[in-house]
């Protein structure tokens, strides 16, 4: 996905998987989107999480860059492809790694409803772009590292290929849910 590289096609494939994800949702009945499968997560506990992510990784973005060097380190190595992130991923989810922490999903309080929930990925996935638009140039995206609760560090344009795969990773779960 040569298309990635840029700070431009990063942003264009932000964009992108936050729509395809939004426009899936959208067609998906309260029901079946709030409906609790046995010892998966729900559709709406995927939106949650994705949320929760989206959030937390805006925060490399957003924090004064002496911070995040300091608080990251020094990259001593040059970025990884999308492919090779997409594949350290698909590597550790083999060896067991699953979401800990703030990211494993609880049960989604009934006072929210679809709308909302979608409303508010689509808002954290724009703020989070908007951030990276603004902020950083793209040959920065190579200079900062970030802490992964997974993947460990990776550097800022790596962060990026990840949420993108981790969008189209849970899109792929949704659909998957609607087979079941």
């Amino acid at each position: 996905m040569t298309e990635i590289q840029t700070k431009t096609g990063i942003i264009t494939h932000l964009e992108k998987a936050e729509r395809d994800f939004i426009d899936l949702c959208s067609t998906i009945s309260e029901d079946i989107f709030f409906k609790q499968p046995k010892e998966k997560w729900s559709i709406a506990q995927n939106v949650n999480h994705l949320i929760t992510s989206a959030n937390m990784t805006r925060l490399a973005y957003r924090l004064p860059k002496f911070i995040i060097k300091i608080y990251g380190g020094k990259p001593n190595r040059p970025s990884r492809s999308y492919d090779e992130v997409v594949a350290k991923y698909y590597s550790k989810l083999k060896e067991g790694g699953k979401a800990s922490g703030i990211y494993v999903a609880k049960p989604v309080s009934p006072k929210f409803t679809k709308k909302h929930l979608l409303d508010s990925f689509s808002n954290s996935m724009r703020i989070l772009t908007n951030t990276i638009e603004k902020n950083w140039k793209d040959e920065k995206l190579d200079k900062y590292l970030a802490p992964h609760p997974l993947l460990g560090k990776l550097t800022l344009r790596e962060l990026c290929y990840f949420t993108i795969y981790h969008t189209e990773h849970h899109l792929n779960i949704v659909k998957e849910r609607l087979n079941d």
